[in-house]
């Protein structure tokens, strides 16, 4: 939702629909993220699914509340009460289709469909039961699009069973995978920011705003761009290990602005801060596979260039050896709203695995004493479900360890990637 926002906003859409913007730009690329329709209203490209209406009436009574198609508001009745099993099995099963219908819909108005982008949360039901269901739906209709999740990874009790089991999913199913941790934005929010209270609205801006950068070069022109599928491409060197770690920068506390430089290495160097990281995980405790890098506003790019190269070089250990040159660059002339230039940052770190550890021990602590079980057998799931997904991300964990150490000239650390079982 606030995603939305933000990106209405940098096109100069009102709450209305209606274009009130001061640049032609802002309406060269506008049909990538939103429909023209009578009266020159511009309506967004998207379907809301919950399983509960509360949420969907949240978003009818925001401000932008009246720029989506009424008609894209799938919800259930009864929720999904932080149960995995009831999103992707039981109540999910039930709304699925009439969400597939809504995005069959929006699919047919594309002239040239590149991919989808969801957004959900992997500790509730909903998020992370239908979530997941929904993409396994569109991968089978769409096989060669691509597929990229903005996944938030939250706190409730039975989160290292809903996560568990999505991250199951995920690995299969999806091209790319931002991983976002509630833990990392507080970190953010507190550490940098100064915010002694921060709110969801805080956290969700600054999802919003790596959202936003990772799809600036859809969206505007650039002298460099990368779209969906050239980031897939550029980051994924196996098809399991795509979860990655977005940042953003320039983060800077509201009274300490006037202190910063925006410049290009000022950016740089605040980008590759394990402080500015949305994941929960030290890049310092792993190796960069490969990284992507947004740029945007007026900037030269040899000096763009210069600082990609001046942090490998200074940093070489933390990136792996055995891909050169395994930071891609993107700039886009047109900088976000407030600021004279920003950065994305997205690194595909083998210290993601962090991540998969912390909800491991967590999984298998509950999963030992078969605590909360009940309520997903309940649902007709089997035990042996559970016992798979944990080894399929233990699975993940040990790729991505296995990479971290493999040298560029040594055979004995290359395995032959297992075959995946359809």
């Amino acid at each position: 939702m606030v995603f939305w926002e933000v990106i209405s906003d940098e096109h100069g859409i009102a709450p209305s629909g209606l274009y009130n913007g001061t640049h032609d730009i802002q309406l060269e690329r506008i049909n990538v993220y939103y429909n023209e329709v009578t009266g020159g209203r511009y309506v967004p490209r998207s379907v809301l699914v919950d399983l509960e209406p509360g949420t969907m009436d949240a978003v009818r009574t925001s401000p932008y509340g009246s720029l989506f198609k009424p008609d894209n508001f799938v919800f259930g009745q009864s929720g999904a009460g932080n149960n995995w099993a009831k999103g992707h099995y039981t109540e999910g099963a039930e709304l699925v289709d009439s969400a597939l219908d809504s995005i069959r819909k929006e699919c047919e108005n594309c002239d040239c469909l590149q991919g989808f982008q969801l957004a959900h949360s992997l500790g509730g039901g909903t998020g992370s039961g239908m979530g997941t269901l929904l993409v396994s739906k569109i991968r089978e209709e769409f096989p060669d699009r691509i597929m990229n999740t903005f996944s938030v990874v939250s706190d409730t009790v039975v989160e290292p069973y809903n996560a568990t089991l999505s991250i199951h999913q995920l690995v299969e199913n999806t091209d790319e995978t931002h991983c976002i941790d509630n833990e990392a934005l507080y970190d953010i929010c507190f550490r940098t920011l100064k915010l002694s209270t921060p709110t969801y609205g805080d956290l969700n801006h600054l999802v919003s705003l790596t959202m936003s950068g990772v799809t600036t070069c859809l969206r505007f022109p650039g002298q460099l761009n990368a779209d969906l599928r050239k980031l897939a491409v550029n980051m994924v060197p196996f098809p399991r290990l795509h979860f990655f770690m977005p940042g953003f920068a320039p983060l800077t506390a509201r009274g300490s602005q006037t202190f910063r430089a925006a410049s290009v290495p000022d950016l740089t160097q605040q980008m590759f801060d394990a402080k500015n990281m949305m994941c929960a995980c030290d890049p310092r405790n792993g190796r960069y596979l490969t990284v992507a890098v947004v740029f945007r506003g007026r900037m030269s790019m040899r000096e763009v260039d210069e600082q990609m190269l001046n942090v490998q070089n200074k940093n070489s250990s933390y990136f792996v050896e055995w891909i050169p040159n395994n930071v891609k660059t993107a700039v886009c002339d047109i900088p976000p709203r407030g600021f004279k230039m920003s950065g994305t940052f997205i690194g595909n770190t083998t210290a993601i695995q962090e991540l998969f550890v912390r909800i491991g021990d967590q999984f298998s602590a509950m999963f030992h004493r078969r605590a909360f079980l009940h309520w997903y057998t309940g649902e007709g799931m089997d035990e042996m479900e559970f016992t798979e997904a944990e080894a399929n991300m233990n699975d993940l964990v040990s790729e991505y360890q296995q990479y971290q150490e493999a040298t560029a000239d040594s055979d004995d650390n290359y395995e032959e990637e297992p075959e995946q079982e359809q």
